[in-house]
């Protein structure tokens, strides 16, 4: 099973994680920075500059923080983040009074430094003319700030713009301490408060400082970078432990980062009474599941079940063309599949996913949040009732790279730590259309020809994620003196640091050149190769 899935596939169904934070926080003796998320796409991506700086961070929506939550969590520092609402607007999200009379930093971003100009007393507004989106510039005033130290060493600093209303008056105590073309408060703050807003994103890497001011944020909070992947390691192992009992957990193992990470950390945790399943769907590149069952199995000691499923699903899929009936298809049968083979050890209390929190926020708004379901990913969800099996996910609350920093903590290879991504759905989602088993077999062979060159030019460590995707198409071609009629393929290969955005990776065209010779030349069933140069956003790095 491939690694997207994690540990498998309890379908699509959403559910409140409003309870599932990076790990309770009675449990956790760090110093704690809360994150109010009112919906933004890339609020994670303010957890992980946090975490980059060893800062322990919780993200909750709005609407599951209030007095008593404050009071217990007992933030040191607080961060109100962007998102699609507008403040002007009856209804608008909002976080507690109490946020602004706890006596600790607050940093407000986009919307939330609206939000806070709203609620202290200032005014936003929605004007024509006024709205950024994309890169933007952004001039000192002649105050300054502890908060922008290291900023403005050129006089101005690029940063990334989304809003299209802006704060037309400050509270009261607030100064300004940055402007631009269309936020004449783009960065302000009360100091003797501690109260921070910028109507720009840092968490992005558009904002090229933008770590920078995260860490400032930080020291003026007071924070020493308690959080390591050790400590979550000794965290994630109790929780497990206190979850479980002496309960059994089946997971799935797809030999891929998260799936492995998850497997082997709960079997530090619990020992035998984990069995891992690997499940062949039909839809692995090729030579894959020789490859996961003999490295886990034969080298890692791990109870493992290999099920050969290729049929089941592979007939279940004849005909489906829509992406989304492909995952919800897929994650349907994954539960039935978990089901069967938890019968057979003899009934299974708990089922582990390898849910990690990119796939959480793609796949599901927080209850009753403003966030867009992007797609959904058949890793997140709520389990069947008729399973009778609890869930046990303790990656969810982890990007890539940190899933990864808990890998080599655990003693993992880095052959396991540095695989790429592979998406739970599999080869159903790199083949658009209908799903063939013949299209299948050309989309192996050429994926295959792809790594290998990729490899073999040294550039597999440096790229987060390559496929190749086999077009929905066919086009006219020539080999030799004869007319072909055959599928086009595309390329796709991207940079990234967490999967929440990516860029195209520069190849160079002797690369690209080199590769669609040989894939043409050995792939019967292709004779056009692309190349897909578009980012996340707007794209996905998936073609479904």
């Amino acid at each position: 099973m491939p690694s997207r899935l994690r540990a498998c596939a309890p379908g699509a169904i959403a559910r409140d994680m409003t309870d599932v934070p990076i790990a309770p926080a009675h449990q956790a003796p760090h110093q704690k920075l809360l994150i109010i998320d009112f919906g933004s796409q890339v609020t994670q991506l303010i957890a992980r500059r946090l975490r980059e700086l060893s800062v322990y961070c919780e993200i909750h929506p709005f609407n599951a923080v209030d007095d008593a939550f404050l009071d217990a969590f007992a933030p040191r520092a607080v961060i109100l983040s962007g998102g699609p609402a507008s403040v002007p607007d009856a209804g608008s999200p909002k976080p507690p009074q109490k946020v602004f009379e706890l006596g600790v930093p607050v940093l407000g971003i986009c919307y939330g430094q609206q939000v806070m100009m709203h609620m202290l007393g200032g005014e936003v507004v929605r004007t024509a003319g006024s709205a950024e989106f994309g890169r933007a510039f952004i001039e000192p005033t002649e105050n300054r700030l502890e908060l922008l130290k290291g900023w403005f060493h050129t006089g101005r600093e690029q940063v990334w713009m989304s809003h299209g209303d802006h704060v037309s008056r400050l509270a009261a105590g607030f100064v300004p301490f940055a402007t631009s073309s269309g936020a004449p408060y783009a960065v302000v703050a009360d100091p003797d408060r501690r109260f921070f807003g910028m109507q720009f994103h840092p968490e992005v890497h558009h904002t090229p400082n933008g770590p920078g001011l995260f860490a400032n944020f930080c020291a003026l909070a007071g924070f020493t970078g308690d959080w390591t992947m050790g400590a979550y390691r000794e965290q994630a192992v109790r929780a497990i432990r206190d979850q479980v009992g002496d309960g059994k957990v089946i997971c799935a193992l797809s030999g891929g980062v998260d799936s492995s990470v998850a497997a082997v950390l709960i079997h530090e945790a619990i020992g035998d009474q984990l069995t891992c399943v690997f499940v062949d769907h039909g839809l692995l590149r090729k030579n894959e599941a020789e490859e996961v069952v003999g490295m886990f199995r034969d080298h890692m000691n791990l109870p493992l079940i290999h099920a050969d499923e290729a049929d089941l699903f592979l007939n279940a899929l004849e005909g489906v063309s829509d992406p989304e009936i492909k995952r919800k298809t897929i994650g349907g049968l994954f539960i039935d599949v978990f089901e069967k083979y938890a019968k057979e050890i003899g009934g299974a209390d708990f089922l582990a996913q390898g849910t990690l929190y990119p796939d959480v926020i793609e796949s599901v708004s927080f209850s009753g949040g403003p966030s867009v379901t992007i797609k959904s990913h058949h890793n997140v969800g709520g389990l069947p009732e008729k399973m009778g099996m609890k869930l046990v996910e303790p990656l969810r609350e982890l990007f890539k790279d940190e899933v990864r920093a808990l890998g080599r903590e655990l003693g993992l290879p880095d052959r396991f730590i540095g695989r790429h991504p592979f998406p739970g759905p599999g080869l159903a989602i790199r083949c658009p259309g209908a799903i063939t088993r013949e299209k299948l077999d050309i989309l192996r062979e050429a994926d295959a020809i792809y790594i290998d060159q990729i490899r073999k030019h040294g550039l597999y460590d440096d790229i987060w994620q390559a496929f190749v995707a086999l077009l929905p198409v066919r086009t006219v071609g020539v080999m030799g003196d004869g007319r072909t009629y055959d599928y086009a393929c595309a390329l796709r290969a991207v940079g990234s640091v967490d999967g929440m955005t990516a860029d195209y990776y520069p190849f160079t065209h002797d690369f690209l050149g080199e590769t669609a010779t040989r894939i043409i030349n050995n792939v019967r069933g292709i004779n056009r190769v692309t190349y897909d140069i578009t980012s996340k956003p707007p794209g996905t790095i998936e073609w479904e």
